[in-house]
């Protein structure tokens, strides 16, 4: 089920106008919490550093705990009071981390720095200065957190992702 719900979105975007690169990518949290998403950026601005969420043609993200889908965002779903901060490095294909908004490194993909704000029964992503976690529900889930500064590379859409948590052995 879980690739479905991924799957299923993949083929939307791909009925989306050519002009545009489309990209995926995969978080992993901790305590089995993992997210895939897609971003789409017009092709004219590939190559051309740091744009932010007013440069995306399309953006989703998808939420699971242990495989299980826990919600899911679409930049469409944007309200007036909905948190929306997207920094994207379209020459080295990654979202810088690190959680400073004024070295664009700070990611709000509907939850902000307290992370509880993605609205009833919705879903956030929070990249902070503190660490990288998800919103459930408008609750920060802090068994979800990383270290702030950890990579968020993305990939293209034929590129086998894995989105895994891993168990530690020992």
């Amino acid at each position: 089920m879980r690739r479905t719900t991924f799957t299923a979105l993949a083929i939307a975007l791909a009925a989306l106008p050519a002009h545009a690169a489309r990209f995926q990518f995969c978080w992993v949290g901790n305590s089995g919490y993992t997210m895939e998403g897609i971003i789409e950026v017009p092709d004219n601005l590939l190559n051309t550093g740091i744009i932010t969420q007013q440069d995306v043609s399309a953006f989703f993200i998808q939420g699971y705990h242990d495989g299980v889908p826990i919600g899911a965002w679409n930049m469409r779903q944007r309200t007036t009071e909905t948190t929306w901060t997207l920094f994207f490095d379209t020459t080295n294909l990654e979202f810088p981390m690190g959680g400073h908004f004024l070295e664009q490194s700070y990611q709000a993909w509907n939850a902000n720095g307290e992370v509880n704000d993605c609205g009833p029964d919705g879903f956030g992503f929070n990249g902070g200065n503190w660490a990288q976690d998800v919103c459930i529900d408008n609750v920060w889930i802090a068994a979800s957190s990383i270290d702030p500064d950890t990579p968020l590379p993305v990939f293209g859409m034929d590129t086998e992702m894995s989105c895994q948590s891993v168990v530690p052995l020992s």
